[in-house]
């Protein structure tokens, strides 16, 4: 294992760095502490070719005049919040609505821990290198109570696995729902979208939301629609049962089971390139974004590369969406004297 720290700019005054963490098998990723943003996954493909298989910018300036969470850590609670509102013990919290198509508070608000600069310390082994980001988000940070102690651990091993955990304890009751959110395209970023991927997911049942993509309550089945990755398809077969070719759901994924505590998540193989990933996970499910919606906006990335709608796919493991207001999905509550413990690792292979 091998590791490289650069300098990547300042924010507000804070030295950012981009951390390399590269193994015996030419495989290597890049995560800044800005954001703990994964900025690069270098794989090789079956002829041996190395491409950065995640959409990302090139400058650290690009990332704070804003994207759409590339690479990032998305917290306090990923995805959307009815209303920006819930309440714990009696007690309602107002949280930012900042989705400006839907009015619903999503990924942590104005500001979320996409937007800070983390502390960092680095744990170098023989088989692996771990980079473990570190912040406290006090009491009243964009809406949630609680002072939270978290950290963010994205490392690399010999075994071409990327691993995204999270801790976190709080001194007062709060909810959490924390993720990484990189855009996946194992045919190298800017060649071409993954319409022709081939993708699995381990579930049975979806979520169905409402028009302002909060969650409706009901959990069904993925039998005969467009969700119905429960045996390899086609992502692009799939997307014409919708009109909009969108898929931006939550999949419960269904429990089976890897290194003990781990679920089987989602596979994913590009013919063109041979690359494949793996996903496992200790979250009940997975959103899956499709990027339907990144033509919305200009996103210029690396050699003036504007990146366009179905360009990458999201796989972002963590609990359901709206999870405050549906007693009947995990709870996402935090009390003080408990310890938030979520791990999710991607393998890649060609």
């Amino acid at each position: 294992m091998k590791l490289q720290v650069n300098d990547f700019g300042k924010i507000d005054g804070e030295d950012v760095v981009l951390i390399t963490l590269s193994n015996q098998n030419d495989m290597s990723i890049s995560v800044t502490n800005y954001g703990c943003i994964v900025t690069a996954i270098n794989v090789k493909d079956k002829y041996h070719k190395i491409d950065n298989v995640v959409l990302h910018y090139d400058t650290l300036e690009k990332y704070h005049l804003g994207h759409p969470f590339f690479g990032a850590v998305v917290g306090r609670f990923a995805n959307r919040i009815k209303n920006g509102e819930f309440i714990i013990n009696g007690i309602k919290y107002k949280l930012d609505t900042n989705e400006i198509d839907t009015l619903q508070h999503i990924h942590g608000g104005i500001k979320g821990f996409d937007k800070y600069v983390w502390g960092y310390v680095i744990e170098e082994q023989e088989q692996s290198i771990m980079v473990h980001f570190h912040r406290i988000s006090v009491n009243g940070e964009s809406g949630y109570p609680g002072n939270l102690d978290v950290v963010h651990t994205i490392g690399l091993d010999e075994d071409n696995q990327v691993h995204f955990y999270f801790r976190a304890t709080t001194d007062q009751p709060t909810i959490l729902n924390l993720t990484n959110h990189s855009y996946y395209n194992l045919s190298g970023v800017g060649k071409g979208d993954i319409l022709s991927h081939n993708l699995k997911i381990y579930s049975d049942f979806y979520l169905p939301v409402d028009n302002q993509s909060i969650p409706t309550g009901e959990i069904l089945s993925v039998d005969k629609t467009g969700f119905d990755f429960r045996k390899i398809k086609v992502i692009g077969d799939n997307m014409q049962k919708f009109a909009d070719k969108s898929i931006d759901n939550t999949f419960i994924l269904r429990g089976e089971l890897e290194y003990s505590r781990f679920k089987k998540g989602i596979e994913l193989h590009d013919p063109k390139s041979g690359r494949w990933m793996t996903m496992i996970t200790t979250q009940p499910g997975v959103q899956v974004y499709n990027a339907s919606k990144l033509s919305n906006k200009i996103w210029i990335g690396p050699n003036n590369l504007r990146y366009e709608s179905f360009m990458g796919i999201c796989f972002e493991a963590q609990h359901f969406p709206d999870s405050p207001n549906h007693a009947h999905f995990p709870s996402t509550q935090l009390n003080p004297g408990e310890v938030y413990d979520e791990r999710t690792i991607h393998k890649f292979g060609n």
